[in-house]
């Protein structure tokens, strides 16, 4: 987290898209390695319709650097930290496995597609029951399906609440399977908390 009196960097310092939802949740976008800021857009907004989607373009961005970013970001639109969720995909949902062990409550939560390895800090923090879903691809030899469970452990072990699926007729690119469970998984957090 930023150190009080501690300038923020400029929002516009990195390339992204800032889309205002209507409802009070927003979804951080974090794509893979050569992507963009306009990947996931549409990705995010058919798993949760409404929610505001905040998406930067990732290039060689440390977790330092991004939480850095997100807290500037926040600042800037008025955002809930508390209902900042995480859609991230490949080295996107590792940036967004390393902030919520690095810094806990920056991401309240997320899915994560075919995340692999990150090193955990020592010790582990308490993610307080924070709603993680994890997908891997059965037939993904990119991200084994043994990596992402590991994830799935690793943030179990930190104290988050985490789901872990395997998608049966997937590789490592993402399937309308991937999709449908995505969509189901946050309607299912937001039910009640929306």
């Amino acid at each position: 987290m930023t150190n009080v009196g501690q300038a923020l960097p400029p929002v516009h310092a990195v390339v992204h898209r800032y889309v205002p939802g209507k409802l009070p949740v927003t979804l951080l976008l974090l794509h893979e390695n050569g992507a963009d800021e306009n990947d996931l857009l549409p990705i995010g907004r058919a798993l949760l319709p409404g929610a505001a989607l905040l998406s930067p373009r990732l290039t060689t961005t440390s977790a330092e650097d991004l939480t850095q970013w997100i807290a500037a970001a926040r600042h800037q639109y008025s955002l809930d930290p508390a209902k900042i969720y995480a859609l991230g995909y490949a080295e996107g949902a590792d940036l967004a496995i390393a902030i919520m062990l690095l810094h806990p409550g920056v991401i309240a939560g997320g899915l994560l597609l075919r995340p692999t390895q990150v090193t955990p800090p020592d010790p582990l923090p308490n993610l307080n029951q924070a709603p993680i879903l994890i997908v891997a691809g059965k037939g993904d030899t990119r991200t084994p399906p043994s990596e992402s469970e590991a994830m799935a452990r690793l943030l179990t072990h930190a104290g988050a609440a985490v789901d872990f699926s395997v998608q049966e007729e997937a590789d490592h690119h993402l399937t309308p399977h991937d999709f449908a469970l995505g969509k189901k998984w946050f309607a299912q957090q937001f039910t009640t908390a929306v």
